[in-house]
């Protein structure tokens, strides 16, 4: 029985305390989103390896798979954007667009070496399917900003870049696919160093060198975006400046300019994003606790040509932002009465009274209680309705 109490690698146990956080957070937001017009959707755990499998951002080795009774192989769902594609292109391919959706499940990629990582989370997230205009990119931005404030959250950023402009960066300066995919990566992973060692070893010349390491820079307000131009020079990557110019007068417009800056340097999904990137951080985290983003190619992919932006939040992640629980936990446990065999129908009484008037109550016999001084310490409110009671001597609990 040596793996009794083991769980698989990067799976996790939430515990009433995390779990009833994290409902209460889930419901916030989830209320927040309905304002703006968003629908909730549910898809499947498993879906067809050849559609959402071979469609989803993740790459092929975080993915779970197994085969069905009929040997097809099924994944469990990566993301949730791809399996949204899906249903847009089949169930809903009579409602017209745009559409306005959202959802909160559970996803599931597979960990190979990286200790601590979940590799089941839950995610909530949107999706605006049809609207190509920038006015959909700085809405999903807005919403995400009223989402973690309504959550609780109240310091955060979001950092907004494109994806166009670097690739275009990169193809002005460096030829071989391969090593622009290898800069690509350096700048997903956030390893600066490795991208700064990796430009040193490239055959090109001083300039172009530094034009490459110029992009670190490109952080901070909308002032950089001219800085931006001067590194790069195609006609792609001053596009793409311009619709974050666009996107920036129209974020201001909404009122969430404060808590946005310009960033250059997201990646994203190398192959998933096509336009305007965005990444929010909270509290002290080091990672982004969400991520979001222009997708005009995948929609096509199942028939229904469509462009489309969204975001996700990791709730695991914003709940370690929001510091998981509240400290007024206590006074949220429901009211506890204790009743002996003799007074049973009298507790069920009163324990039907609180509950109509939507108090949480939990009903406990004291007979199947061990250690009754330890058990009522973590109930803000007691109720006694004991035999010794009913004969005017005081409860031991």
């Amino acid at each position: 029985m040596p793996l009794m109490f083991e769980k698989p690698l990067g799976m996790i146990d939430t515990l009433p305390a995390l779990y009833e956080r994290a409902r209460e957070v889930r419901h916030h937001i989830e209320r927040e989103t309905e304002t703006w017009g968003y629908r909730p959707i549910q898809t499947p755990s498993l879906e067809y390896y050849d559609t959402i499998g071979e469609a989803s951002a993740i790459r092929d080795e975080q993915l779970f798979k197994l085969l069905d009774r009929e040997g097809k192989t099924l994944v469990l769902r990566p993301d949730m954007t791809a399996p949204i594609a899906r249903v847009i292109s089949s169930g809903m391919k009579e409602e017209p667009l745009p559409l306005r959706l959202s959802y909160c499940n559970a996803l599931f990629r597979a960990q190979q070496h990286e200790g601590g990582r979940r590799a089941e989370f839950e995610q909530f997230g949107v999706e605006l399917v049809g609207d190509d205009s920038m006015n959909a990119d700085g809405e999903v931005l807005a919403l995400l900003t009223s989402g973690l404030r309504a959550s609780g959250l109240s310091s955060f950023r979001l950092a907004v870049g494109h994806i166009k402009y670097m690739n275009a960066l990169f193809e002005e300066i460096v030829e071989d696919e391969a090593m622009i995919d290898e800069l690509r990566r350096y700048l997903y992973e956030k390893n600066f160093v490795g991208y700064r060692q990796f430009i040193d070893q490239l055959k090109i010349t001083d300039d172009e060198k530094d034009r490459l390491r110029q992009l670190q820079t490109l952080r901070g307000g909308p002032e950089i975006l001219e800085k931006a131009k001067t590194i790069a020079h195609s006609r792609q990557a001053h596009k793409a400046i311009n619709e974050i110019e666009d996107l920036w007068g129209i974020l201001q417009d909404l009122g969430v300019q404060d808590v946005v800056q310009v960033d250059l340097n997201i990646v994203g999904q190398i192959d998933y994003y096509t336009g305007i990137v965005f990444e929010g951080y909270g509290g002290s985290l080091g990672f982004p606790l969400a991520s979001g983003g222009r997708y005009d190619e995948l929609l096509g992919k199942f028939g229904r040509p469509a462009s489309a932006t969204g975001f996700g939040i990791r709730l695991d992640r914003l709940l370690e932002a929001l510091n998981h629980i509240n400290e007024g936990n206590l006074q949220k446990q429901p009211t506890l009465i204790l009743f002996s065999k003799e007074r049973q129908q009298e507790a069920l009484q009163e324990a039907n009274r609180r509950r109509k008037n939507n108090e949480a109550v939990v009903m406990q016999n004291i007979a199947g209680v061990p250690d009754i001084e330890t058990f009522t310490k973590k109930y803000a409110d007691v109720v006694s309705l004991t035999a010794t009671e009913r004969r005017g001597e005081k409860d031991d609990a």
